[in-house]
C-alpha cells in the first residue's frame, strides 16, 4: 500500500503544501502593500469567523509585517462557525469574541480608524426571516453607528442586482439594485445601513459587491467539480457565472479602502470573464478524467457582475480560471477537505 505524503509536501498540481493553503490564500499583493502603507491602523475585521475573515485578517497582518509596522489587526467574531481563535492568533492577529447582535457588546468594542465589515447570513434563511433581518439588517445599522468616524469597507453581494443577459457584460455599479428574494433584499438593506451613515455623518464607505469568491474548499467551482467527480449531473439552468480567486477578492477589498467615500461607493469585485457553467463542467471533466452529465437548459439571464471598474482601479485578478480548475481538481482528487457548504448558485428564486 503506498505511503501517504506528509502534509508539508507540495503535491503536483497544487501551488503550496496542503497544510499551508490558508497562508497561501493570505499573501498580500504588491498593490496591497502600497495601500496598507498609506492606511492608518489599528485594523478591525468584524464578522471574521466566516469564509473570508481569516484570509483578510492575515493578509493585513502580513502586509504590516512586511512594512515593519506594529499596528494591531483585531479579528472580531463569535468564532462559532468555520474558524476558531487559534487560527488567527497563530498568524499574529488579535481576537475579540463579540456577539454583534448585542448592542452593549458592540459599544464596548475598541475604536479604530479602519474597519472591515464581513458579518452576514445567507443559507437557511428562507425559513428564518427573523434571523435574516437580525443579522443582515440590524447588525449593520449598529456597527455603522459605532464606527461612524472610521473608514469602512463593508461586504455586500452581487445578488443586489437584477438578472442580466450574458451579452450585457454584467451589471455595473450604476445598475440600480433590483433584489430577487428576501436574501438579496436584506443585502440591499445591509448596504443602506452604511450608505445612511455615509450620507449623514460623512463616513467614507466602500461596498464590496462580491460575486463569487473561490478557494480550494468552497465556491461554485468546487460545487461543479464535486458533481463531476461523483458522476452527478451538473444543472446548467443558471448557465453563466463570474468567479474570482479568494486571494484576489481579498486584495481588491483591501485596495477599496482608498476609494471609500461619502456618498458610499459600490465596487464590483469579481473576475473579468463571464463563464459558461457547461464549459466549466467540461473543463473539470477533462482534468479529472471523468465524463460529465449535463441537465437543464441555460436560462437567458443570470446574476452577473461587470468588474471592469475595479480592475481599472486595482489591476486585474492575478489568478486565472485555468489555475483555479487545476488546483481545485487536484485538491478534490486527493481527498482534500471542503467546508461542506454548497453555494446554491443554481437557484434563481433567491431562496437560500
Amino acid at each position: 500500500m503506498p505511503s501517504v505524503p506528509p502534509p508539508s509536501t507540495v503535491r503536483p498540481g497544487l501551488p503550496c503544501p496542503p497544510a499551508e493553503i490558508d497562508d497561501f490564500l493570505s499573501q498580500p499583493t504588491p498593490r496591497v502593500l502600497e495601500v496598507v502603507a498609506r492606511t492608518r491602523g489599528p485594523f478591525l475585521v468584524l464578522g471574521a469567523g466566516g469564509k473570508i475573515g481569516l484570509h483578510l485578517s492575515a493578509m493585513l497582518r502580513l502586509a504590516l509585517d512586511a512594512l515593519g509596522r506594529k499596528d494591531r489587526v483585531i479579528a472580531i467574531s463569535r468564532f462559532s462557525t468555520l474558524r476558531d481563535r487559534a487560527a488567527f492568533e497563530q498568524r499574529g492577529v488579535e481576537t475579540l469574541a463579540c456577539d454583534l447582535s448585542v448592542e452593549a457588546e458592540v459599544n464596548a468594542l475598541p475604536d479604530a480608524p479602519t474597519v472591515f465589515f464581513l458579518a452576514g447570513v445567507k443559507f437557511g434563511t428562507s425559513t428564518a426571516p427573523g434571523l435574516l433581518h437580525a443579522i443582515n439588517v440590524e447588525i449593520p445599522h449598529r456597527v455603522a453607528a459605532k464606527y461612524a468616524r472610521s473608514r469602512i469597507v463593508a461586504y455586500s453581494s452581487g445578488c443586489v442586482y437584477p438578472f442580466v443577459t450574458p451579452a450585457s457584460g454584467g451589471a455595473r455599479e450604476d445598475t440600480p439594485p433590483a433584489p430577487v428574494g428576501e436574501y438579496a433584499a436584506s443585502c440591499v438593506a445591509r448596504e443602506q445601513a452604511f450608505t445612511g451613515v455615509a450620507a449623514a455623518r460623512g463616513t467614507p464607505v466602500a461596498l464590496i459587491r462580491l460575486n463569487y469568491s473561490i478557494e480550494f474548499r468552497y465556491g461554485l467551482l468546487v460545487d461543479i467539480a464535486q458533481k463531476v467527480l461523483a458522476g452527478q449531473p451538473v444543472d446548467v439552468t443558471t448557465g453563466y457565472v463570474n468567479v474570482i480567486w479568494q486571494t484576489d477578492a481579498v486584495a481588491h477589498s483591501i485596495q477599496a479602502l482608498e476609494v471609500a467615500g461619502a456618498p458610499a461607493v459600490p465596487i464590483n469585485v469579481t473576475g473579468a470573464d463571464t463563464l459558461s457553467v457547461r464549459d466549466v463542467a467540461h473543463r473539470f471533466a477533462s482534468v479529472l478524467g471523468r465524463t460529465v452529465q449535463i441537465t437543464g437548459t441555460e436560462a437567458e439571464t443570470a446574476w452577473l457582475n461587470n468588474a471592469a471598474h475595479s480592475h481599472r482601479l486595482f489591476g486585474p485578478p492575478l489568478t486565472t480560471v485555468d489555475q483555479m480548475v487545476r488546483w481545485i481538481s487536484e485538491w478534490l482528487r486527493d481527498g482534500g477537505e471542503t467546508w461542506g457548504k454548497p453555494t446554491g448558485f443554481e437557484r434563481r428564486d433567491g431562496r437560500f
